[in-house]
C-alpha cells in the first residue's frame, strides 16, 4: 500500500463518517476511493481526503449531497475553495465566541446583582449570522426579501413566528417517536403544514405561490444530512421520518 493512502477503515476512524456513508457517496458519484485492493478494500489518497473534507464542510453549511456535487463540480481551484471554507468557519468561530461572551455577561451581571444590557445579552444572536449560508443556496434576492419581512415583524409577531416553528418541530418528533407511517394521515398533515409553513417565509421559493419541489425535496434531504437541522425533528430518525413524508406529499400533492 502506498504511504499516501489510508484504508477505509482509517478514514472512517479520522472522520466519524461511517463506511456505509462512505460507500453511498461512492454509488452517487461524490466521493470514489482512489483504488481498490483485495478483498474489496477501498483506500483513498491525499486528493480523496481533500475531497471529503470539503464535502463534510459544505454539509456543515447545509447543503444537500446533490448541491455538494454541483459546487465540487464546478469548482477547479481546491486551495481556493478551502480559502472560502476557512473564511465561513472562521465566522462562525467568532460568532460563537461573541455568544460565549454574551452568556458569560449574563452570568457575571446577574450574580453580582447589576443592571442588564439587552444589546449585551443578544451579541452573536442576530439572525444575520446566516446570511452567507442563505446567499450561496438561494441568492442575495431571497436573503434581503426574508431580512426585511423579518425587521418588520413586531416582537408579538416574532414571539408566534417562532412558537408556531416550536409548535411544528415538536409534533413531528412527537410522531417520529411513535413510529408513525410517514405515508399515515397523521404524517401527511404534518407534511401539509410544514410546506404552508414554509410558503409563509419571504423569499423562499413558492413564497406565497404554489410550492416548488425541487425546494420542498432539498430541504427534505438537508434535514438528514445537516445535523444543525435534523437536532430540530430528534436526530437523525426523527429527520429521515420528516423527510420520507415530505418526499409522499410532494409526490401526491405537487407537480414536478
Amino acid at each position: 500500500m502506498d504511504a499516501t493512502e489510508w484504508s477505509i477503515h482509517e478514514v472512517t476512524r479520522a472522520t466519524g463518517v461511517t463506511s456505509r456513508t462512505l460507500r453511498h457517496y461512492d454509488q452517487i458519484d461524490l466521493l470514489s476511493p482512489t483504488r481498490t485492493g483485495a478483498g474489496g478494500l477501498r483506500y483513498y489518497d491525499e486528493d480523496a481526503l481533500v475531497r471529503l473534507q470539503r464535502i463534510l464542510l459544505l454539509r456543515e453549511l447545509g447543503l444537500a449531497l446533490p448541491t455538494i456535487a454541483q459546487v465540487l463540480q464546478g469548482e477547479q481551484d481546491t486551495v481556493e475553495a478551502l480559502r472560502t471554507h476557512l473564511k465561513l468557519l472562521e465566522q462562525e468561530r467568532e460568532r460563537v465566541a461573541r455568544q460565549i461572551a454574551s452568556v458569560r455577561r449574563t452570568i457575571e451581571k446577574k450574580e453580582g446583582g447589576a443592571r442588564l444590557v439587552a444589546q449585551d445579552m443578544f451579541d452573536g444572536f442576530d439572525h444575520t449570522q446566516y446570511k452567507d449560508e442563505v446567499v450561496q443556496r438561494w441568492g442575495s434576492e431571497a436573503y434581503a426579501a426574508g431580512d426585511r419581512w423579518w425587521r418588520g415583524l413586531s416582537e408579538t409577531d416574532r414571539t408566534a413566528w417562532k412558537q408556531a416553528a416550536e409548535k411544528l418541530a415538536t409534533d413531528w418528533s412527537a410522531a417520529a417517536e411513535r413510529g408513525t407511517d410517514p405515508a399515515s394521515a397523521e404524517a401527511q398533515d404534518l407534511a401539509r403544514r410544514h410546506v404552508e409553513w414554509l410558503r409563509g417565509i419571504p423569499g423562499t421559493p413558492g413564497y406565497g405561490a404554489e410550492p416548488v419541489r425541487e425546494y420542498i425535496l432539498g430541504l427534505a434531504e438537508m434535514y438528514v444530512t445537516d445535523a444543525r437541522f435534523g437536532a430540530n425533528y430528534g436526530g437523525t430518525t426523527g429527520a429521515e421520518f420528516v423527510r420520507d413524508a415530505l418526499r409522499v406529499y410532494a409526490d401526491e400533492h405537487i407537480p414536478a
